[in-house]
């Protein structure tokens, strides 16, 4: 039996439309998934959970839009431990943007593809949105497992074949389509946002996770929510309100987490 200190451990740093980034902890890890903040406002939500960015040795990558991205080459440059994975478009995609690395940090990880890393294997899973080839992923960590699923504008059958049961996830709920439609972006980019490569609605999100909560599933997170097309509390009662009528036990089941851009989530154990 695993005690405690074995437990994969996880705060999601920043989740919304204006950074993004996730840290996930095993005894033999530390991993960033994706730096779309300042490398100081990285720092600064790192200490805020207690922990350093000192002793983080990998950082994945899921795509290249500056949300994701903006910090990757800053850590790289001064953390030489960490090792920097991203699949082979998005490198080509970053490479303007997050200047030079040293080519002992870069790896490739391609899409739908396991990777081992000692004690956690790392499953990835393309997903359709208007990046190089952007693509997410699923930790698992002896019998757990936690999702990062966000920037798409549908999920596929065979990603929800991966997803599926898992004990944790951060889920996308980008906009609300009413606020979208009446808000002040131009058609183009509204149209772009409510295609299949733009990104998920609340009630999308909440149609999502119905078709992948489990027996295991213990926390979910609602991720990647606009700052002009959301309100925190209009994504959280719209999934809330979706999953209860369709008899899923918010609350008692499993709890529904709501995420920010400038506050960590409370760092817990899978």
């Amino acid at each position: 039996m695993n005690n405690e200190a074995d437990d994969m451990k996880i705060s999601v740093l920043s989740s919304g439309s204006g950074g993004n980034v996730t840290y996930i902890e095993t005894n033999q890890h530390k991993i960033l998934l994706d730096a779309g903040l300042s490398g100081v406002r990285i720092e600064r939500l790192m200490k805020s959970i207690n922990r350093s960015m000192k002793d983080v040795d990998m950082l994945l990558v899921s795509h290249e839009h500056t949300d994701h991205s903006k910090a990757v080459g800053v850590l790289a440059r001064r953390y030489p431990q960490i090792n920097v994975y991203a699949n082979q478009p998005t490198w080509d995609a970053m490479h303007e943007t997050i200047g030079e690395i040293p080519n002992e940090q870069k790896n490739i990880f391609p899409p739908n593809m396991v990777m081992n890393f000692g004690d956690i294997d790392i499953e990835s899973f393309a997903v359709s949105h208007d990046a190089a080839q952007a693509q997410f992923y699923d930790f698992h960590h002896h019998n757990k497992s936690f999702v990062v699923l966000t920037d798409t504008g549908y999920i596929s059958d065979h990603i929800f074949g991966v997803i599926n049961n898992a004990n944790a996830y951060v889920l996308e709920c980008n906009h609300d389509v009413e606020m979208l439609r009446s808000g002040e972006y131009p058609w183009s980019l509204k149209q772009r946002i409510m295609s299949d490569e733009g990104h998920l609605s609340n009630e999308d999100g909440a149609n999502s996770l119905m078709e992948c909560i489990g027996y295991d599933t213990k926390r979910i997170f609602i991720g990647h929510r606009s700052h002009h097309n959301n309100v925190k509390e209009l994504a959280h009662l719209t999934v809330a309100s979706m999953l209860e009528e369709n008899d899923f036990g918010v609350g008692t089941d499993f709890d529904l987490l709501d995420t920010d851009v400038e506050k960590a989530s409370k760092l817990f154990t899978l």
